[in-house]
């Protein structure tokens, strides 16, 4: 019924990749001003990126033509292929985990650059690490959710749903990983924070990883690698 492998699921934004960066850089090059990360973090989906309070006005001012819109994903592209970057750390623990005999790893994306597989793999080669080392990338439109993605990836690798894990930095990340039977690994260093995941969404604070390094250790001791050679 199932084979012998192990299989995670990883975010690219938020998770992997410090999206927030990229964006608050594109929004400037534009004339915007996308306000804080604690401040982003506590915003919902679209009002993210027109900003808070003082800055919503001007952002929606310049976003509102569709041509400018297009034009503000061409920089983001641009931004993450030439000057994006993975969090701390996360291109040695992608490699540490690719090198594991057994275990599935890859990406599970709504990034929203043009031709995002391409655009993630260009930043991962940049940043040290071969994305074809990943067992699959795939990048899902912003209409569709993860949960159908999460269970086409574990049915075709056939790993049984206690060996399969599935991180992300949202709520939606969790509500996916769960309702697919995989365990849910979320981190509050992304687009939500602790505070949101915990009171607002009820996330257990036990499964929540404050910074990319807690990711890595809570990840590796789940693996049985806590204690091995790096």
């Amino acid at each position: 019924m199932y084979s012998n492998d192990r299989l995670i699921i990883l975010d690219a934004d938020g998770t992997t990749v410090d999206a927030f960066s990229a964006i608050d850089r594109t929004f400037a090059l534009h004339d915007m001003d996308i306000g804080p990360l604690t401040g982003f973090q506590k915003r919902r989906h679209v009002f993210k990126y027109l900003g808070g309070v003082k800055e919503f006005p001007r952002n929606l001012r310049k976003q509102f033509a569709r041509a400018k819109r297009s034009r503000l994903i061409a920089t983001l592209t641009d931004i993450y292929r030439e000057e994006g970057h993975l969090y701390e750390g996360m291109a040695q623990l992608l490699e540490r985990l690719t090198d594991q005999p057994g275990l599935r790893v890859g990406i599970v994306t709504r990034n929203i650059t043009r031709d995002p597989v391409a655009t993630l793999e260009t930043l991962f080669r940049r940043e040290g690490f071969d994305p074809a080392r990943f067992h699959f990338l795939v990048h899902l439109p912003l209409a569709l959710e993860k949960l159908d993605a999460f269970r086409a990836v574990r049915a075709q690798f056939e790993v049984n749903p206690a060996l399969a894990f599935a991180c992300g930095d949202e709520a939606r990340d969790y509500q996916a990983a769960v309702g697919a039977g995989l365990q849910p690994f979320i981190v509050s260093y992304g687009f939500e924070d602790f505070e949101r995941l915990t009171v607002r969404h009820g996330i257990p604070e036990e499964l929540i990883s404050r910074s990319p390094a807690d990711l890595a250790a809570r990840l590796l001791h789940a693996l049985g690698l806590a204690g091995a050679p790096a």
